[in-house]
């Protein structure tokens, strides 16, 4: 098989794998954090209650990228195109998140797992940046109907 072959046949089931592992991490979150919030509100504490809320989504959702960041890393080591666990995972969370200046690079077989890793990210990031705003959406308007409004 042609090098970017394979690099195609490992990266193609690890973006479906994180991409259906996000969104079911996601829906845990949203369970967990608004299936309580809606009914457990006091109406002097919602500020605080929303930035709780917000601050604890941010850090699971993190901790989630963070995991599936770690998938990455875990198939760059099977592959050999890194040659330990730091500079593995380092990579794979400097890809996704396309940020790009880690000042290490894939073993030239398996550049374009990289560039599909960053590709991975951007579906990522761009389902979290959705997920954070359907909270915000879902949160605030407690307030609003608490308070006898309708804004």
């Amino acid at each position: 098989m042609a090098t970017w072959d394979m690099n195609w046949a490992w990266s193609l089931p690890l973006i479906v794998l994180t991409v259906v592992t996000h969104v079911l991490g996601l829906g845990v979150i949203n369970e967990r954090l608004v299936g309580r919030v809606s009914h457990e509100v006091k109406p002097r504490h919602l500020t605080a209650l929303f930035v709780a809320v917000m601050a604890a989504a941010a850090l699971m959702v993190t901790v989630l990228l963070a995991f599936e960041g770690a998938l990455w890393a875990a198939a760059y080591r099977v592959v050999g195109a890194l040659p330990d666990n730091r500079s593995a995972m380092l990579y794979s969370l400097s890809a996704i998140t396309s940020y790009g200046h880690a000042n290490i690079f894939l073993d030239p077989r398996w550049q374009m797992m990289g560039a599909l890793e960053a590709l991975n990210g951007m579906i990522l990031f761009g389902l979290t940046t959705a997920f954070l705003f359907g909270m915000i959406q879902a949160i605030w308007p407690i307030g609003s109907r608490i308070h006898g409004r309708h804004d």
